[in-house]
C-alpha cells in the first residue's frame, strides 16, 4: 500500500464524513418526501418533483452560485450563523453539508420513491384491515417493503455525494481539513502539476466507482428476483 501523506488522509477522512453525514440527513429528509410524491394526488406533486429533481439538470456552478449567495453573510446562512457568533456559513463544513444534502437529493428521493410506488396498495389496504394506523403500516409495511429503494438511494447519495466538484468548490473553497474533499484535492494536485498524488487520488475514485457500479446492479439483480 504507497504511502499516503496526512494531506489526503485529511481530505479522504473529510470527504467520507461529508459523504455519510450528507446520506443519513438525506434519509430522513427524503423519506417524507419520496412517501408524499408516491401517494399524492395533488395536482401540484409533479412540480414539486421537478424542484427535487433540479439538482439533476443544473449546472454545478449555478446551484453552487446560487447556495454561496444563500449561505454568504448576507443570506440566511450568514443569519443562521450569527446564532453562535460566526458571520457565514459558507466556506465551512456546515455549509458543505448543506450544499451536499440539496446536490444529492434527488439521487436518494428518486429510488425511494420508485419503491413506494412498487408497494402498491393491496399491503397498506390488508394493514388498514387489520387496524393499524397509517403510521404504523407505514413503518411496518411500506418501509421494509421499499428497504430496496433505500438500499438504492443510500449508495447512490453516498457515492454522488463523494464525488462532488463543482458545488464545493463554489461552496467551500479549498481550505485543507475544512472543505478541501477528495475532488478539489484532486484539482488542486494538477494544478500544482502533484501527478503522483493526484493519479492515486483519481485511481482510488475508479476503483470506488466501479464498486458502486457493481452494488447497484446486484442491487437491482435481487430486486428482480424478489418480484419473481
Amino acid at each position: 500500500m504507497p504511502n499516503l501523506s496526512p494531506e489526503i488522509w485529511t481530505a479522504v477522512s473529510l470527504t467520507v464524513q461529508l459523504a455519510a453525514l450528507t446520506t443519513a440527513i438525506l434519509l430522513v429528509v427524503g423519506t417524507p418526501v419520496a412517501w408524499w410524491l408516491a401517494r399524492s394526488q395533488a395536482r401540484w406533486k409533479e412540480a414539486v418533483a421537478a424542484v427535487v429533481a433540479l439538482p439533476l439538470v443544473l449546472p454545478p456552478t449555478v446551484l453552487g452560485f446560487y447556495l454561496l449567495v444563500a449561505l454568504g453573510p448576507d443570506g440566511p446562512g450568514g443569519a443562521l450563523a450569527g446564532l453562535w457568533g460566526a458571520r457565514t456559513l459558507a466556506f465551512t463544513f456546515e455549509g458543505l453539508v448543506i450544499g451536499s444534502v440539496i446536490y444529492s437529493l434527488p439521487f436518494v428521493v428518486q429510488p425511494i420513491r420508485n419503491a413506494f410506488d412498487a408497494v402498491g396498495e393491496r399491503p397498506l389496504e390488508v394493514a388498514a384491515t387489520l387496524r393499524a394506523s397509517p403510521m404504523r403500516a407505514f413503518w411496518t409495511v411500506a418501509v421494509p417493503l421499499a428497504r430496496p429503494g433505500f438500499l438504492t438511494g443510500a449508495v447512490l447519495g453516498f457515492a454522488h455525494t463523494m464525488g462532488e466538484f463543482g458545488v464545493v468548490l463554489m461552496i467551500g473553497g479549498n481550505i485543507p481539513g475544512e472543505t478541501k474533499v477528495l475532488s478539489v484535492a484532486i484539482y488542486d494536485f494538477v494544478e500544482t502539476l502533484r501527478w503522483r498524488e493526484a493519479n492515486l487520488l483519481a485511481g482510488g475514485m475508479v476503483v470506488f466507482a466501479f464498486v458502486v457500479i457493481l452494488a447497484m446492479m446486484l442491487i437491482e439483480k435481487r430486486m428482480r428476483r424478489a418480484g419473481e
